[in-house]
């Protein structure tokens, strides 16, 4: 099963979208099995990481941002090109184990779509497999 979602994003942001992979496996009904989360584009990624402290996500972006600044020497002349290495970092999916209907997830972990490139309409997709 694939379910396809959209999302209108900011500048640049992590959205948790752990309750929406989750309300996926209760549709799907799979009880035990693997969860792809995939995201199809090049200035945009997932992650998992702590979801219980906001401050998290702000540091994350600042530390990629120190990483990865935007410079006007860069080559690509769409003027993204931290964008596509922060997402190249990130990578485009997390696969997950589905265990007795859950996400298996650490206490703190949270599934995160990342922005590097907004303001846009994302998609990403989510595919359960027994």
């Amino acid at each position: 099963m694939l379910y396809e979602f959209n999302l209108k994003t900011a500048k640049e942001n992590l959205y948790d979208i752990t309750q929406n992979v989750q309300e996926v496996i209760r549709e799907s009904g799979v009880r035990d099995g693997f969860c792809v989360v995939y995201c199809p584009h090049t200035t945009a990624g997932i992650t998992i990481n702590e979801n219980a402290d906001p401050d998290v996500v702000t540091d994350l972006l600042f530390g990629l941002n120190q990483a990865f600044p935007d410079y006007n020497e860069f080559r690509h002349l769409e003027g993204n090109s931290a964008a596509h290495l922060k997402a190249s970092l990130i990578g485009a999916s997390e696969t997950l184990i589905i265990n007795n209907g859950q996400i298996l997830l650490g206490t703190w972990q949270g599934i995160y779509f990342c922005e590097f490139d907004g303001p846009r309409t994302r998609k990403y997709y989510v595919k359960v497999t027994k």
